[in-house]
């Protein structure tokens, strides 16, 4: 049956691809549902081929399994109906946000509870999205959503044939109860997966297979109409089948169940269609996928870690990207190259950067923006105490895979936002559209609704900030360019302007202002600090024109002291620190003096780091997990010498260290098993750590430029090739830049005196506000609009 439901929802020859919104439920603490049935190809193929039939979208709504031929995995005698809801029933709150866009119009689609008399049920509610210019935000209406309740007809009747001309009676049909809408949009057809439960399950048999076989997965699909006498477009479900778990269970026998991810699936470049789902294994949550190509569909032989749902899909560069919410409280993002066949979590990049205290489902879609640059963007909360009681407020994240930004909030003042859903118009018109869960009432169990956000400012912060992160990469590229073109004409040198970038996620050079060293890509920040804090550190550093010189002070780049989201989470795995360093002033005496390195979370231990020392030896030591590598490099050169430091992590427990591109000891740092372990921080100038250690530093001057952030650790010929003459940097010029224009602004936020920025400065640890609170214009192409304030 599955081949045949397949085969209905394969993609037409010519492959239009569709990039609709990411998937989002709350995970509450009633929602450990099991999850949907593994589709074998022939039950997902048996239930797509009811598609074909469509004649016209909202007459009867009635399909049947007896309308396509019968199968070991389809259930031949049930038939179906999905009607309006009646006036008796009202609909109490809505989750699962779904943003689908079909011939040009954006739907909101969303799980609805329902009530009747003492009775609680769901459906399916949807609304097109209009916008005017006054008014580019909006909370749907419950009574004016078009809410459709899918019905099973009696066994061996025509009760749905027979009364599919009219609503008028329910009597005789059960309600099914749909859950969890996961859609896939192929042309100007909807496809919906989602669970249907029509039964009691006991609390011991919950997580069995005996209990997972009585779990069923419904295929729907939709179709755009107008109504006749409103004359306003709507979505009309038809067409429906049930796939019982008898199908699934040889694909994958540890599981025992199988359910809808919910919110939106992808159609991928070469036409497959995938749809996020949640799998129980031995009691715990996976996340894994279902794809259907031409007239085969498959369930994914690979999956998440163990506790990890909420699954949210992309495409990007030819592989799938994963997003889940884990039970460690953190998200976790997997990469797959063969759909879903293997998964790899990419520590290196987006994985474990986003925090899951609340467990809700993330807005996650793939965007092609300013001269087709594809990047992704993310909505998830940020959580913060408001008047005693804490409130999730929805932010937007840009990230290239590489860089990410947090640019600002999304939801309004008052809302406490849950999970979300995005979708980006391409065209003429281009938009960025929200849709997300706002809780509503008190208690543990309040009443969410949903708002719906055109995110016009926000489209146009992501806009400048990609044009700041592409002239970074420029001005970076020119620490090659104008000097190691004298010395090496190769085109494949290490130190191309490709490659000095590669991997380059944070730079700090001549941004500072309040005690703050700020990272030209918009990242995180990072904090100068003194014996005292404050006025003291303050008054131990001069800014110089590519960086800072400390007087018995130093900076801290924060990685797991940022607290829930960690940009540079992949810094506990691999990175690449380098800097440019000049030791104005040697200290006396026999302490060394820590230059560079990192900190655990644990006691602010040192796990890797890089000091001087002036004693008889004069030597650059390297630090090793709480001991100090004595073979270590002579020389610490005239007061005033530049130097060029590196300090780098392998594979998590293997640390380097290099001065002028020679290793400082012979071998390199075992740090044994550090996974119980997380990084605070990156020391720049110092650790101030001890109260002989802060002495000394009084008489210590150290002037640190161009610090650069992989994540990934350089190969010896990159070594060499950041080992170059000093260079003089183009700057971003301290301007203020003329607004892009006046675009609206969503309902509940007010723009800045710059425009059309939006937000308040609240932290000083990165984002987009805190890095130009001093607006900048680009030297030769100056930024015709100014970047928000925007709290990180």
């Amino acid at each position: 049956m599955l081949s045949r439901v397949a085969a209905v929802m394969a993609p037409r020859t010519h492959n239009r691809r569709r990039v609709t919104g990411s998937r989002g439920r709350r995970r509450e603490g009633g929602e450990s549902e099991p999850q949907r049935p593994n589709m074998s190809r022939r039950v997902f193929a048996s239930a797509l081929l009811l598609l074909v039939v469509v004649m016209m979208c909202c007459g009867s709504g009635a399909a049947s399994s007896q309308d396509v031929p019968s199968d070991s995995g389809s259930s031949p005698d049930k038939s179906f109906l999905w009607r309006d809801k009646n006036g008796g029933e009202t609909v109490s709150s809505l989750r699962v946000p779904v943003l689908v866009e079909v011939d040009g119009d954006v739907f909101a689609v969303a799980e609805a509870q329902l009530k009747e008399g003492g009775s609680n049920f769901t459906g399916i509610a949807s609304e097109l999205l209009e916008w005017t210019d006054e008014k580019s935000k909006g909370e749907l209406d419950t009574n004016k959503l078009k809410t459709q309740v899918l019905e099973e007809c009696p066994a061996k009747n025509n009760g749905c044939a027979s009364q599919a001309g009219g609503q008028e009676t329910s009597q005789g049909r059960t309600k099914v109860l749909v859950s969890r809408p996961t859609t896939v949009v192929n042309e100007s057809r909807i496809y919906m997966f989602a669970g249907t439960y029509s039964f009691k399950v006991t609390e011991g048999a919950a997580g069995s297979k005996a209990s997972a076989a009585k779990w069923e997965l419904l295929v729907a699909v939709g179709n755009v109409s107008t109504d006749e006498s409103s004359g306003k477009k709507k979505i009309c479900w038809k067409d429906t089948s049930v796939i019982p778990w008898t199908g699934f269970e040889t694909q994958h026998e540890s599981l025992t169940g199988l359910i809808g991810g919910g919110g939106s699936g992808i159609q991928m470049k070469d036409g497959t269609l995938v749809f996020p789902v949640e799998g129980t294994k031995n009691g715990k949550t996976v996340s894994l996928i279902y794809s259907s190509a031409t007239e085969s569909g498959k369930l994914s032989k690979g999956m998440s870690a163990d506790g990890c749902g909420d699954p949210s899909v992309v495409e990007w560069k030819d592989k799938l990207m994963m997003m889940t919410a884990c039970d460690d409280g953190r998200r976790r993002v997997y990469e797959s190259a063969d759909k879903g066949d293997s998964w790899t979590e990419a520590l290196g990049t987006l994985s474990r950067v986003w925090g899951n205290k609340k467990g809700v489902r993330s807005g996650f879609i793939t965007a092609k923006i300013e001269e087709n640059r594809d990047v992704m963007l993310v909505t998830l909360p940020v959580y913060a105490k408001k008047e005693e009681k804490e409130k999730g407020e929805l932010h937007l994240w840009l990230t290239d895979n590489t860089h990410i930004a947090d640019i600002g909030p999304v939801s309004g003042d008052d809302d406490d936002a849950a999970a979300s859903s995005l979708l980006y118009k391409s065209g003429d018109n281009n938009e960025l559209i929200a849709l997300y869960e706002k809780k509503k009432g008190n208690g543990d169990t309040p009443s969410p609704g949903m708002v719906s956000v055109r995110l016009t400012a926000q489209l146009e912060k992501v806009k400048d900030v990609l044009t700041i992160w592409k002239e970074v990469d420029e001005r970076v590229s020119q620490l090659c360019t104008n000097s190691l073109a004298l010395k090496d004409s190769s085109a494949d040198t290490a130190c191309s302007a490709g490659k000095i970038t590669d991997g380059l996620v944070g730079f700090l050079s001549g941004n500072f202002s309040d005690n703050t060293w700020r990272d030209e890509y918009l990242g995180v920040n990072a904090k100068v600090k003194g014996n005292d804090g404050g006025d003291k550190a303050a008054a131990a550093l001069t800014e110089t024109s590519d960086g800072v010189t400390f007087h018995g002070a130093w900076a801290e780049w924060p990685v797991g002291a940022q607290g829930e989201n960690q940009l540079y989470h992949f810094a506990n795995y691999n990175f690449t620190l380098v800097a440019t360093v000049s030791i104005d002033k040697v200290p006396e005496g026999d302490t060394p003096i820590p230059l560079m390195g990192v900190k655990m979370n644990d006691g602010n231990a040192v796990l890797l780091g890089l000091s001087y020392n002036n004693n008889k030896e004069k030597k650059w030591q390297l630090q090793c997990g709480g001991g100090t590598n004595s073979d270590g490099l002579s020389s610490i050169g005239e007061p005033e010498t530049t130097r060029h430091v590196v300090i780098l992590l392998r594979n998590g427990n293997q640390g380097t260290a290099y001065v002028d591109g020679q290793r400082v000891g012979n071998e390199q740092c075992e740090l044994g098993s550090t996974e119980t372990q997380e990084i605070s921080h990156f020391y720049i100038g110092g650790d101030g750590r001890s109260a002989a250690n802060r002495e000394n530093r009084e008489g210590v001057s150290v002037t640190v430029t161009d610090v650069l952030l992989y994540n990934r650790p350089l190969s010896s010929a990159e070594m060499t090739a950041h080992n170059t003459e000093s260079v003089t940097i183009p700057k971003l010029d301290h301007a203020k830049p003329e607004p892009r224009g006046a675009p609206s602004t969503p309902a509940g936020q007010q723009p800045s005196e710059l425009g059309h920025l939006v937000g308040s400065s609240k932290d000083v640890s990165g984002g987009v506000e805190g890095a130009y609170s001093q607006i900048r214009e680009v030297n030769a192409t100056a930024l015709s609009s100014s970047l928000v304030n925007v709290s990180q």
